[in-house]
């Protein structure tokens, strides 16, 4: 049996929330993730806290910061209220010197880099400033690290569960941040969640934050069809700080045993054939269709057509959602003049993405709770064959 985690984003989500959810689902999490959290901040930032706490009538558990000393307070854009810090985490490089420093649990480091680095991927674009630069002016320093290796720990204690996300309510109107009023949701947030399905319930305000949508991103994939489902083992429930008109401030993690068994999806198959453009012309155009939103595979085979002539064919799954577009793209990148479309059912394997020493790697469960691994080829460019090895070793034995 794995595990199979749904968020329901009922009052939306932020980092904490998420942290707070989790816990209290899995209870047996806390002390691994309360003492990977105080890992990494300064003895005057305060520590680490989980409260009972209720809101919108419902009991849940609240996480964040307790007893910072008062040295200077500003708002905190993550959770729409004011905190007191001492001091700044920094820059992008000194939130991660800090992580890479501490003494945390096998896995946590690399998971927590992963989320901070959407987080400064996406604030580097938006400021055109270099990664390494960047200055998180859109979350809240010492709050925000505290959730993003939180959520780096619980990451790595479930490694191999299966995440799912409702759609997640969108808000409106303008948050204050230190660059002045930014509209709802903020760009760092609707960057990072570019593809996921989202909904309008008539509340406005910051529903979803840039620490809870990094989470998101790295934990979910915006693709999946359907919530989890199974045998409901917990359910747990996080709030934020704000009170929200007639629905409660929550996230709530439900968590579900699942046989190791592949899931079954919808996928859209777009074919066609190529006979009168060249090899150079055929590999940049599957280059660029391999890189539109909703393209999850390009093959391309040899075929013989009338009078022997030979051909390439195309062999596209598509998201089903995105079959215009993506056909669109195809006969604006290549010759063809007609696409031939059918809509197949396929079964999934459960699998997980993560980084790792910005390699990207993808575990799969397979039946049975066997694990495997691989690195994306890609990301291993110039790398030697002892680096390459070294890294599956650390990956086959927990250690990225």
């Amino acid at each position: 049996m794995t595990r199979a985690i749904h968020l329901d984003a009922v009052g939306g989500v932020a980092g904490d929330m998420f942290v707070a959810a989790l816990l209290d689902a899995q209870p047996d999490l806390r002390v691994r993730v309360i003492a990977d959290a105080a890992a990494v901040l300064p003895p005057d930032a305060g520590q680490p806290e989980l409260v009972e706490t209720s809101n919108g009538a419902l009991r849940a558990l609240r996480f964040g910061l307790k007893a910072a000393p008062a040295d200077h307070d500003h708002r905190d854009h993550d959770h729409g209220d004011t905190h007191r810090h001492a001091g700044d985490a920094g820059s992008f490089r000194d939130m991660v010197g800090r992580i890479r420093a501490a003494s945390l649990h096998a896995g946590t480091a690399d998971h927590a880099v992963a989320i901070l680095t959407l987080l400064a991927e996406a604030e580097a674009a938006i400021h055109r400033v270099p990664v390494d630069d960047v200055h998180f002016h859109e979350i809240a320093d010492w709050d925000s690290l505290l959730d993003v290796v939180a959520a780096g720990s619980i990451a790595a204690a479930l490694a191999g569960a299966r995440w799912t996300v409702s759609p997640l309510p969108r808000g409106g109107g303008l948050v204050k941040t230190r660059h002045g009023l930014l509209p709802v949701p903020a760009p760092a947030t609707a960057a990072i969640l570019t593809g996921f399905d989202w909904r309008d319930d008539g509340v406005s305000g910051e529903r979803v934050t840039p620490t809870g949508a990094a989470i998101l991103r790295h934990l979910v994939d915006p693709g999946a069809v359907g919530g989890a489902g199974g045998r409901l083992d917990a359910v747990g429930t996080g709030a934020g700080t704000r009170t929200l008109p007639g629905i409660p401030n929550v996230l709530r993690a439900l968590v579900f045993a699942t046989a190791d068994v592949a899931a079954q999806d919808r996928v859209t198959i777009l074919s066609f054939e190529i006979d009168d453009m060249t090899g150079e012309e055929i590999a940049v155009a599957a280059d660029r269709l391999r890189a539109v939103a909703g393209v999850l595979d390009l093959s391309i085979g040899q075929r013989l057509g009338k009078k022997g002539r030979a051909m390439q064919s195309f062999r596209l799954l598509v998201q089903p959602q995105a079959v215009q577009s993506v056909a669109e793209r195809c006969f604006a990148e290549t010759s063809t003049i007609g696409l031939r479309v059918r809509e197949e059912s396929r079964l999934v394997l459960p699998r997980r993405l993560s980084t790792t020493d910005a390699i990207g790697v993808k575990a799969v469960r397979r039946p049975g709770g066997v694990q495997t691994v691989k690195a994306e080829s890609d990301d291993l460019d110039g790398e030697t064959l002892a680096e390459r090895r070294h890294l599956k070793h650390r990956v086959e034995h927990g250690e990225g």
